[in-house]
């Protein structure tokens, strides 16, 4: 099964971030994809690869 990933989806991922948050609010879907830390607000880009593989959980925008 695929996932389908939208702007404003919030996805868990296996390895916490440095501030202790587990969440990312997606702003940016493509090839990369730009992820902010709900707990800090730090944004990333990364590949859709690897939030592919480390993805646990996707929580959809309501």
């Amino acid at each position: 099964m695929a996932n389908v990933y939208e702007v404003g989806d919030i996805v868990r991922m296996k390895k916490k971030h440095p501030c202790g948050s587990y969440e990312w609010e997606i702003l940016r879907v493509g090839a990369d994809f730009r992820l902010k830390c709900t707990g800090c607000g730090h944004q990333i880009m990364i590949t859709r690869k690897l939030v592919e593989k480390n993805t646990k959980e996707i929580r959809k925008n309501a």
